[in-house]
């Protein structure tokens, strides 16, 4: 399969962007064919991806010959796997926005620029083999998302609370930007390249205390964007003012940038910085994991929950890159593809339901599943899907990594474990406060047949429009938990080397 299929990839999207700009009114419709383009695009490089062939579709041309830099791409399986998370969950995202994205909503062109903008630039991301060209787009795609947070906000989302969301966001990844920018001048300084392959293969800064400083600047980087526990701070109140669907993007796939590159840079740039700091790193993890579970148990806000349980998640996958087996990164990358999921079904199921409640407030709700139990039951589904329960996909994800990091520290793994009787709490008590006992007058009228959120006649349970976004990634849960064997197939063999560079 020749050709420039990685730049394709990225290129549908960003012209998609343009257009849909130039084109407001048919903004949604030129979004979704972008959309698209790049999933067959996605699908035809699944298909034809050797598992056992390291990086492939490589692309390479000289871009500023002066400081080393090119325009270099490649996919590994760990890539791979993630540009089908994007690519898959794009257009129903989009699908999702489909009532702000109507023609004669004025910024109906704004949103589906600015969410394709994202796309293309998380792409790149995935595939980018030079440092540089990774630098700038992990950098300017904050510049596209903070104008989706701060422009487009939720049911019950305040204009002004949205926008100090938006600049905490801004000023939080900024900041991770900057220090990054110092250690990847020292890695050029030091080294005299940004090609990865080449600084893999033995151009990278040997042990000392000039790897130390780069292997934490690239950390402290990545560790604000995943985000890891105590950089979380930025991320509920943005997840919380934002609509759904930018909300999803952000946390399902933007933030998954950053636990991609701890395992792409920080561990194969900075191997022996990343075996020495791998204790301290796995400690905040363990602690997110646990902060993270306590904190959703106490939400009264039923978006804020959900943020939360992202925190938790989010340490159990830095647990998995930094406990730096196998095992423990094989399941830490199926996590991220699982969590994109999960959190995609439980996040665009509550943002249905808070639109017909008007409230996000879990004590508004009780008794949803007497008028609406289809969208009872995929809020249960995604919500156990959280806690892991065996058959759904972030189980096998969430067993790998606590299998993968026993052997080297069993009090993380032990204490990981726990923390899922937490998350078993918040699921369970959630659903049970909004979906079951007798229904409210104010549920009632939301959610009862001919009210104003189902149209005349209607009912308050699931639209055909809404079930064409939701299922698709119910039966993706029970796809990944049942048959993780072809993801396993494409990211163990790309972990692999990792493991063996930080084990010598």
């Amino acid at each position: 399969m020749s050709g420039p299929w990685l730049t394709l990839l990225w290129a549908a999207p960003a012209v998609g962007a343009v257009a849909a700009a130039a084109v407001p009114r048919a903004a949604r419709w030129i979004g979704l064919a972008a959309a698209f383009i790049a999933l067959v695009i996605g699908i035809g490089l699944a298909a034809a991806f050797d598992p056992a062939s390291g990086f492939q579709f490589v692309e390479s041309h000289s871009w500023i010959p002066s400081f080393g830099a090119g325009y270099r791409l490649g996919l590994d399986g760990t890539g791979l796997v993630l540009v089908l998370l994007t690519v898959a969950l794009l257009p129903v995202l989009l699908l999702a926005a489909w009532r702000e994205t109507a023609p004669d909503s004025e910024r109906a062109g704004t949103y589906v620029a600015l969410t394709l903008a994202v796309e293309a630039m998380v792409l790149v991301s995935f595939v980018a083999t030079d440092v540089l060209l990774f630098y700038l787009v992990f950098e300017a795609m904050l510049i596209p998302l903070y104008f989706l947070l701060a422009g487009f906000g939720g049911t019950g989302s305040d204009s002004g609370a949205r926008g100090r969301a938006a600049v905490k966001f801004l000023l939080y990844n900024l900041a991770g930007g900057l220090v990054m920018l110092a250690a990847v001048v020292g890695l050029y300084a030091t080294s005299g390249t940004f090609d990865l392959r080449a600084l893999v293969d033995g151009a990278r800064p040997g042990p000392g205390i000039a790897q130390d400083l780069m292997f934490l600047g690239f950390l402290f980087a990545f560790a604000v964007k995943a985000p890891l526990w105590p950089l979380h701070t930025w991320l509920p109140g943005a997840a919380v003012q934002t609509n759904p669907p930018t909300a999803v993007l952000m946390m399902a796939i933007v933030d998954k940038v950053g636990t991609f590159a701890m395992l792409r840079y920080c561990l194969t740039l900075f191997p022996d910085a990343a075996a020495r700091f791998a204790p301290w790193v796995a400690a905040l993890a363990v602690i997110g994991i646990v902060y993270g579970a306590i904190l959703a148990i106490g939400q009264s806000d039923v978006m804020s929950l959900i943020a939360y349980t992202s925190i938790s998640h989010f340490g159990f996958i830095i647990l998995g890159v930094f406990a730096r087996t196998g095992d423990s990164q094989s399941g830490s990358v199926l996590y991220m593809v699982n969590h994109g999921v999960a959190t995609a079904a439980l996040f665009l199921t509550a943002g249905v339901l808070v639109a017909r409640r008007g409230s996000r407030r879990i004590g508004d709700f009780g008794g949803v599943w007497s008028r609406a139990p289809k969208l009872g039951a995929i809020f249960l589904i995604a919500g156990l899907a959280t806690l892991s329960l065996p058959g759904l996909g972030p189980f096998v994800s969430e067993l790998l990594v606590v299998v993968g990091t026993y052997p080297r520290w069993a009090l993380a793994a032990i204490v990981s474990v726990l923390a899922l009787v937490l998350s078993a709490m918040y699921v369970l008590w959630t659903y049970q406060r909004m979906f079951t006992g007798p229904a409210p007058e104010a549920v009632e009228r939301a959610f009862g047949a001919g009210s104003a959120a189902s149209g005349p006649g209607g009912s308050g349970d699931a639209r055909p429009g809404e079930l064409l976004v939701l299922v698709p990634l119910v039966v993706a849960l029970f796809v990944l938990g049942f048959f993780p064997g072809p993801a396993l197939d494409a990211i163990t063999p790309s972990v692999s080397p990792t493991v063996a560079e930080v084990a010598r």
